[in-house]
């Protein structure tokens, strides 16, 4: 009956000769309905809680500073002298640090990146994540109800999400999902698809696993559009535990608020400034094209335009709305487009970090301070492009600082390849204490480090990659 009432109120308002004052009443009680329905849908919906989240940590043994990653690319004989340097060049403008970690076959004498060596390095991280998580929470694998694991470029079968349950010998009748090729933004993906089951399936929890394996996607051809892979991706995987049982709620870090997915895909620019191909030589590699700041930046704006009318308080949608009817209404004023302040309605934001540029370009356009973007510069820094579990490794970080106090509000965002991006909010349900087991506590009072202020030479780098 709503709608019904919904559909014939706009159409009725589209096509009848009222006036402007009749037509605008009929716009607000529009909007009153809609506004009623979302309510009442979301009075009714079950609350998802997070219980914790682990970040795996690789052995010290897997560090690596940039010019080893160098000086392994040249000694291993794919790549030209000239392949060589430009890969310095982005390491040097790239904002990873010397104590990233790589994956255990690139550390031997000959390296080969097999299947075998991907499963190693994927059982570890996975593994490893998991094991954590288990013993952080003290749940037990016959009470987890629901599985999502991500990983985007690597695909084994079984599948990943089957490992894991060979592993933990889950239940038969657990609700299982492997989401694959759907790039950095997915583990964020991943939760709106555990958020969502956890409104079907009542009383349970919900384990999503978000990983990457680096082993067999190292690109060993001449297209320098492929290569950036090769220079920013690194080791990394982060569990999640989610849960709707009403009992968690005083135990649970955070609960979850929002959840906005936007997909640009249908757009030919967007859905192929990142894709798998292979090149003139037959070598499979990943293509960054020179589109990609262009289609991050529309898929982006989309998703936080939408996360902003949830968000932000009523004065910032006048300006915003004001604004925007301004410059449709008079497009030769150049009146400027106003940035909503995203800072007062959240405390942390907590963006993929996909590179320097990506951090800069996002600073820019949402008007974030240098402290607030400490986590994500800093998880860049640490552990480089760890793909979609990067955001968990930032979050951990502003855990392990002390800054998570009850009440606070987190934003988590992700894009990737498709062109997809995804936000998350959550709310604070406790101050976070110590945790000896999150990534950072032991070298925590080491952070934040001095970095390259340099904005501009970072942008022109990658885009000279791009084809």
């Amino acid at each position: 009956m709503l709608a019904f009432t919904l559909k014939n109120l706009s159409e009725y308002n589209m096509h009848s000769n009222f006036n402007p004052e009749a037509k605008f009443l009929l716009t607000g009680l529009l909007v009153s309905l809609i506004l009623l329905a979302f309510y009442t849908t979301k009075r009714n919906s079950r609350k998802v809680y997070l219980l914790d989240f682990a970040c795996y940590k690789a052995p010290d043994s897997q560090k690596c500073t940039k010019d080893f990653v160098v000086k392994r690319a040249k000694r291993s004989g794919y790549f030209s002298q000239e392949k060589v340097d430009f890969m310095r060049k982005v390491l040097e403008k790239s904002g990873l640090g010397d104590s990233t970690y790589l994956a255990e076959v690139y550390l031997k004498q000959v390296a080969n990146p097999c299947m075998k060596e991907s499963r190693r390095e994927i059982e570890m991280s996975v593994f490893g994540s998991i094991d954590m998580l288990l013993a952080k929470t003290g749940v037990r694998c016959e009470e987890i109800g629901i599985l999502v694991v991500n990983c985007c470029i690597y695909n084994t079968m079984p599948s990943l999400s089957s490992m894991i349950v060979n592993r933990y010998k889950l239940k038969e009748s657990i609700v299982s999902y492997n989401l694959v090729g759907m790039g950095c933004s997915a583990g964020l993906m991943a939760i709106g698809l555990a958020e969502q089951l956890l409104q079907v399936y009542n009383d349970t929890y919900a384990l999503v696993m978000s990983t990457e394996s680096i082993t067999e996607n190292c690109y060993i051809g001449d297209d320098r559009s492929k290569f950036l892979i090769n220079c920013l991706f690194r080791v990394g995987g982060a569990a999640i535990l989610l849960s709707n049982r009403p009992s968690d709620h005083q135990i649970s870090k955070y609960e979850l608020l929002h959840t906005v997915h936007t997909n640009e895909a249908s757009s030919d620019r967007s859905y192929n400034c990142i894709i798998q191909e292979e090149d003139s030589a037959g070598k499979r590699g990943i293509t960054v094209t020179k589109h990609l700041f262009t289609a991050a930046s529309t898929v982006v704006e989309s998703n936080v335009t939408t996360l902003g009318m949830r968000i932000l308080p009523v004065s910032e949608k006048l300006k915003y709305l004001a604004n925007t009817i301004a410059r449709k209404l008079r497009p030769t004023a150049n009146i400027r487009r106003y940035k909503p302040n995203y800072a007062g309605s959240i405390e942390h934001f907590l963006p993929h970090v996909g590179g320097k540029p990506v951090l800069d370009e996002l600073q820019r356009n949402l008007g974030f301070s240098n402290a607030v973007m400490e986590s994500s510069r800093m998880t860049l820094y640490r552990f480089g492009n760890t793909s979609s579990s990067s955001i968990w490794y930032e979050l951990a970080y502003a855990e392990a600082k002390g800054r998570v106090k009850k009440g606070g509000r987190v934003w988590q965002i992700a894009f990737g390849s498709g062109f997809k991006c995804s936000s998350v909010v959550w709310r604070a349900m406790r101050t976070v204490d110590y945790d000896e087991m999150n990534p950072w506590t032991v070298e925590i009072d080491g952070f934040p480090v001095d970095l390259d202020s340099d904005h501009h030479g970072p942008m022109s780098i990658f885009l000279e990659a791009a084809k």
